[in-house]
């Protein structure tokens, strides 16, 4: 199997190659590489300049990375200083202006976390989490000073300062490497007093060589301690993120794993060392001397050379580069052979499966199983921060995330009502399709006006042949996106097939009984026997009327122009027909300008605006100062009609995305007790009143919450 090089879009910088604990379940200092002896302390400033530009040199070679990850680690980055971490974020900042937006987060110990620290955290927007491991006796039992003294007292402080108001947006949240001696509620409970926006529960770094503590003893030890902490997170309502969970949950309804140690995604992260080295993720660090190392060298190679190395594409092979073990696992798909580091094994490498294989099915069955009891609770919330996050009127980049992923379950959630209650075949080969492809079928249920197609027709709006068409226009659309073959029925009465994201194919009068047929990612119409290629790319052809969705390019990521789809009415009022060519090119024209604006004069919503907004549907409403419409059925969508000015666009692509926002907590979410406090909390939100004339005896518990947010 050839595998190409695929673009990183991770880079751990390691700053500092010491640290002032000894833990003594450090896979740095305490497993199998001890490479850290060999390397300066701090990363010298000309590595640091060759780093910086080296990310940048990948970044504009790959279009396809809008957005790069930078991680300052270590050892123990804050022993770097806060001017070295200031200036080398600072530098990224200005490498990838113009070429990608920028997440920059650190993973530290606190113990030198101060307010001058979180002040540059919050002035250089670095997000950052803490490792604590429960409550006291839970966390110094492995997280301890060179004297032997425990390190609680410290690294709590530090949690609360920077969970303070003051820095709150900067906590990204806790990591917790899991002891089965502890008790897992104990620990559960210790973490969430500290109210974190995420917890990280990591498995303790073990190979088959040297498997996890008390494995021997106390089979599936780990297994029964995840579960009473998921059974605990899921009785309290889940009140923060648990990545570990929420990976399990993202990776069954089709969505991609938070990390590397479940899913079958491609691993797109590289560490750089203290020295410069370029180096495989570092927990590899516990398979033997020297194994994450590649040999190439951020002042001598480019990320693309490193891209390269046999150690990145041997995990780019999906299940066919995972041991026959795990090939014929009934939950590869979910595990996908768990973190390659827990596969190695001395006598064969990694062609195994994970040290901790019987743990993860175990916990994976019980996720599975609670989700099959309570079917339509899944992923249909924020968490208490990203509730906060949100209500104040922006929203983090990871919390955008979630509220697309928590959208996309309830659509999901509907199209399954639709397919059992619309059986036959177009409804099994929907069905089929998610089974195999649950990736491609939930970006294909992102166009928003499916949706609103959903809910007119549970709500018996719309005659059955027309839902079951709908149902074959979706499967018709994944199997353009995987290339499968797909051939499905006409409905009799049909005249028009619009396939979500690539167009409307318009029939000739009475074509009699047709099929749509795709055939290796193309698509054809077959009438009376006869097979009518329709190129989903171009904008004729002979036959059939073919009208592809068209695009436009904003700040370098797409959105969509929906003028066709029979759904798009969702707004209250007419949508405008298809857009002649001369109408296109000035939408075109005037949201490329228009995106110099919202980054310049909104630039705190203007991720909100890259996240969120997929799909533009023109108003046939004409204003000299446009009109905006976002529908609560149709997240991700906007009905509009353009201004005369770019900068007039960017405010109303603004506001539209913020209504969009209070669109989908309002789903979420119980906010008002009727209607007039509703529209009143809106109107706050938009910044069309001000918050401080808001009443509170209408709103709910949220409602006031979001208010309070919003008066600051």
């Amino acid at each position: 199997m050839t595998v190409r090089p695929r673009a990183f879009r991770q880079f751990v910088l390691k700053m500092h190659s010491r640290c002032d604990l000894a833990c003594d379940h450090c896979y740095v200092y305490q497993h199998a590489d001890q490479s850290w002896q060999r390397r300066p302390p701090v990363m010298p400033d000309d590595v640091a300049a060759a780093t910086v530009a080296r990310i940048a040199e990948h970044a504009r070679g790959h279009p396809e990375l809008t957005r790069v990850h930078v991680v300052l680690h270590g050892g123990e980055p804050l022993l770097a200083g806060r001017e070295r971490l200031a200036r080398i974020t600072s530098g990224l900042r200005r490498a990838l202006d113009g070429v990608c937006d920028l997440d920059v987060r650190m993973q530290t110990n606190g113990l030198r976390l101060d307010g001058d620290f979180c002040d540059m955290l919050a002035r250089e927007g670095i997000r950052t989490g803490i490792s604590l491991d429960g409550d006291r006796v839970s966390h110094d039992r492995h997280r301890r000073r060179a004297n032997g003294t425990g390190s609680y007292d410290a690294v709590v402080r530090a949690v609360r300062l920077i969970g303070s108001p003051a820095y709150r947006r900067m906590f990204a949240g806790l990591l917790c490497t899991v002891d089965v001696e502890n008790d897992p509620v104990d620990v559960y409970r210790a973490l969430g007093a500290l109210d974190p926006p995420r917890v990280d529960f990591l498995l303790p770094h073990a190979t088959w060589d040297r498997p996890p503590p008390q494995a021997d003893v106390r089979p599936h030890a780990y297994a029964r301690w995840l579960t009473a902490v998921y059974d605990q997170w899921t009785a309290e309502g889940r009140p923060f993120a648990v990545r570990l969970f929420d990976s399990i949950e993202a990776v069954r309804d089709g969505r991609g794993s938070l990390t590397e140690a479940l899913g079958l995604s491609s691993p797109d992260l590289v560490v750089v060392e203290t020295d410069g080295e370029i180096e495989q993720a570092d927990w590899l660090k516990t398979a033997g001397q020297d194994a994450p190392r590649t040999g190439f060298h951020v002042l001598r190679h480019s990320f693309d050379e490193a891209a390269g190395h046999p150690g990145f594409l041997v995990r780019q092979t999906g299940v066919a580069g995972l041991s026959r073990t795990c090939r014929e696992c009934r939950v590869v798909r979910l595990c996908g052979g768990g973190l390659y580091a827990h596969r190695y094994r001395s006598d064969n490498g990694f062609d195994n499966p994970s040290v901790y294989c019987g743990d993860l099915i175990r916990l994976i069955d019980h996720c599975r199983d609670d989700a099959r009891r309570q079917p339509v609770r899944p992923a249909h919330t924020l968490t208490s921060h990203g509730f906060d996050s949100l209500a104040a009127g922006n929203g983090d980049a990871d919390v955008l995330r979630d509220l697309v992923g928590a959208e996309s379950s309830i659509r999901r959630v509907l199209l399954a009502a639709l397919c059992a209650r619309y059986r036959g075949p177009e409804a099994e080969a929907v069905t089929r399709m998610d089974q195999r492809w649950p990736g491609e079928t939930a970006e294909v249920l992102r166009h928003p006006y499916l949706r609103h197609w959903s809910v007119r027709a549970l709500e018996g709006q719309l005659a059955r042949d027309a839902v079951r068409q709908r149902l074959a226009e979706i499967a018709v659309a994944v199997a353009l996106r995987t290339g499968a073959d797909l051939t499905v029925g006409l409905r009799g009465t049909v005249r028009a097939v619009h396939v979500p994201g690539y167009g409307r194919l318009v029939l000739p009068p009475r074509p009699g009984k047709g099929e749509l047929v795709v055939r290796r990612g193309a698509l054809l119409l077959r009438v009376h026997d006869r097979s009518l290629p329709i190129a989903v790319t171009e904008s004729s052809h002979d036959g059939p009327s073919w009208e592809p969705v068209r695009s436009i390019v904003m700040d370098g990521f797409r959105i969509l122009v929906e003028d066709g789809d029979p759904h798009r009415d969702a707004f209250g009022g007419t949508p405008a027909p298809r857009l002649d060519d001369e109408e296109y090119v000035r939408w075109q024209r005037l949201f490329a300008e228009a995106a110099v604006h919202v980054q310049g004069r909104h630039g705190g919503r203007a991720a909100g605006v890259r996240t969120l907004l997929t799909v533009c549907t023109p108003l046939s409403q004409v204003k000299e100062q446009g009109v905006v419409a976002a529908a609560p059925d149709a997240f991700g969508a906007l009905g509009l009609s353009l201004p005369a000015t770019p900068d007039r666009l960017a405010a109303l692509l603004v506001d539209g995305v913020q209504q969009m926002k209070f669109n989908a907590l309002s789903d979420l979410f119980d906010l008002a007790g009727n209607h007039e406090a509703k529209d009143r909390l809106r109107s706050a939100y938009l910044g069309r009143t001000p918050p401080g004339a808001l009443p509170t005896e209408d709103l709910t518990d949220h409602g006031r919450r979001m208010a309070a947010r919003l008066r600051g």
